[in-house]
């Protein structure tokens, strides 16, 4: 994988399917899923070869000075040590300060676990890692959100799971499954459990027919064609077989992040989709859906989104009503 940092990194860069203990492992990169994957990777190397092992989790955000290093300091039994430390990208100026001299100069029979998701802040750390200090290794964990991208995801999820899955199988699942890729995985890994070890597209049709998530991008197809009526019957009746909210809602704004990427945008749809990351068949979609509405009405939508999350996770007593006004406003656009 090309060096993040060119030349100023000095320590190797991995793959986070390549994740590895080492005295400092700096985890870096948007992807949370992954991340994890590669903590998980490196927490299960260092417990085969020390079924004594010590796993400590710090908050780089709420650190408090010194913390560290009392975690770090040898024991009567002297146990090797797992140290995470999440949210460097939010630390605290004692965090930095503290992990500054640490890297400097790590303690023995311990691993340090940097996850650091993107940002500014922090920087100065980073680049004494990538520096070499501390005999370290970055773990590259890079947004996977290409058409490309997600497939390759899959196939290596199904690979691993010791699957076969036809090509068209492999579209339909990646397509069926739109979300996070953490949510793709467990598709993968369902679907496995379910219907075996060699998959083609009538099996992944099956798995997929009424799940809440068909369910969910058929209420946002109507939506975003302007069919209100059918739309709101349409998720009615998915309230009624106890679908969550929350998957309706990331179906529908999934759509309109597109619409409002292509918005105004002008070119091919194959020039398009290479600018903005997606396929050509997405830019197309979301041309058509984006028809006929305002800039300004698509501002407001985007905002609506927002408030409504909120108002699902917590900030209304009545999920379902803020669900049903934001979809009215999207099938009507914003009118």
């Amino acid at each position: 994988m090309a060096a993040a940092r060119g030349a100023k990194t000095r320590i190797p860069q991995l793959d986070w399917s390549e994740a590895r203990p080492a005295p400092v492992v700096l985890v870096s990169g948007p992807e949370g899923f992954l991340a994890d994957r590669a903590s998980q990777a490196i927490r299960a190397a260092l417990l085969e070869a020390h079924s004594d092992l010590e796993v400590h989790d710090v908050d780089a955000a709420g650190y408090t000075a010194g913390e560290l290093f009392t975690i770090a300091s040898p024991s009567l039994f002297a146990e090797p040590r797992l140290i995470r430390v999440e949210g460097v990208e939010k630390c605290s100026d004692a965090f930095l300060e503290d992990a500054k001299r640490y890297v400097a100069e790590p303690a023995d029979d311990t691993t340090l676990v940097l996850r650091h998701g993107g940002g500014q802040r922090g920087k100065a750390l980073l680049d004494l890692v990538r520096g070499g200090a501390g005999g370290g290794v970055e773990v590259l964990c890079a947004e996977v959100k290409k058409d490309q991208e997600r497939l390759a995801f899959a196939q290596a999820e199904f690979r691993r799971l010791g699957a076969q899955i036809t090509p068209g199988a492999l579209r339909m699942i990646v397509a069926a499954y739109s979300g996070g890729i953490g949510e793709l995985a467990g598709a993968c890994a369902q679907l496995v459990s379910d219907a075996g070890s060699r998959l083609t597209e009538e099996e992944v049709n099956r798995a997929t027919e009424g799940r809440v998530e068909t369910n969910a991008f058929k209420v946002a197809d109507a939506a975003t064609a302007g069919r209100a009526a059918d739309a709101l019957v349409l998720l009615r009746q998915a309230f009624s077989t106890g679908t969550d909210p929350i998957p309706m809602l990331a179906a529908l704004n999934m759509k309109v992040r597109a619409m409002a990427r292509v918005y105004g945008a002008r070119g091919s749809s194959g020039q398009l989709a290479k600018e903005l990351g997606m396929a050509p068949w997405q830019v197309d979609r979301a041309q058509r859906e984006v028809r006929g509405w305002r800039e300004e009405d698509l501002a407001r939508c985007i905002d609506l989104a927002a408030e409504t999350e909120w108002l699902l996770k917590g900030g209304s007593r009545d999920p379902e009503y803020a669900l049903e006004k934001y979809l009215l406003f999207v099938a009507k656009r914003g009118r």
